[in-house]
């Protein structure tokens, strides 16, 4: 059974200001259209073809390029869109922020770690917020397509936050501001889902 591009949550604009339309129309539908059916080239006839996208990447050998940064772009941006909501912002509440709060002292310094795993990250890539087994919680970035799933990656655990700081996720609007992308991120998280990647994973 092949991976199917997922459907966006909400409207191509529904994220403006933070997100414009035009981004999100060429982020979707090409870029993450574009993973999605090289993915599914890269397993065809193979012993990957038919398991999930976890346990593909989980088990990866970090040698195959075409799985590695296909799968890695199919996985990365399917938690991208879910993770984003136009009635997003705020903080975290309950058990997640609690976790935070053991990890990190507070959400604002949460917010300075992940803040600075986005703006230092060298070239494309990705910043994360992981959960690890027991319930840590951890920030990481990673390049490329690469994520905590893989064999020997940064942090490890599994991604419940990521934000996608490739320029093609925000050069339209911010230019080479990329600082000013990751502050606006801050704006549309949508914290609900995020609890329940925890809850989930923990």
């Amino acid at each position: 059974m092949s991976f199917e591009l997922p459907a966006l949550p909400y409207a191509h604009d529904a994220l403006e200001p933070h997100i414009d339309a035009r981004t999100m129309e060429i982020h979707h539908g090409k870029h993450h259209a574009g993973y999605t059916s090289k993915l599914n080239a890269a397993i065809e006839g193979s012993d990957l073809e038919g398991k999930s996208i976890e346990a593909i990447l989980g088990n990866l050998d970090m040698n195959n390029g075409a799985v590695r940064n296909n799968g890695g772009g199919y996985y990365n941006h399917r938690l991208f869109w879910e993770v984003m909501s136009p009635n997003g912002g705020g903080e975290p509440t309950g058990e997640l922020a609690s976790a935070i709060n053991d990890a990190y002292g507070s959400y604002d310094a949460f917010k300075d770690a992940f803040s600075n795993a986005a703006k230092t990250q060298f070239g494309s890539g990705w910043a994360w917020l992981c959960v690890h087994p027991g319930g840590k919680v951890e920030v990481c970035s990673t390049p490329n397509q690469d994520n905590p799933l893989m064999p020997g990656v940064t942090c490890g655990g599994t991604p419940i936050l990521g934000l996608d700081v490739w320029e093609h996720a925000y050069y339209l609007n911010y230019q080479n501001r990329r600082p000013d992308y990751v502050e606006a991120f801050f704006n549309i998280i949508n914290w609900d889902k995020v609890a329940e990647n925890y809850a989930g994973n923990k």
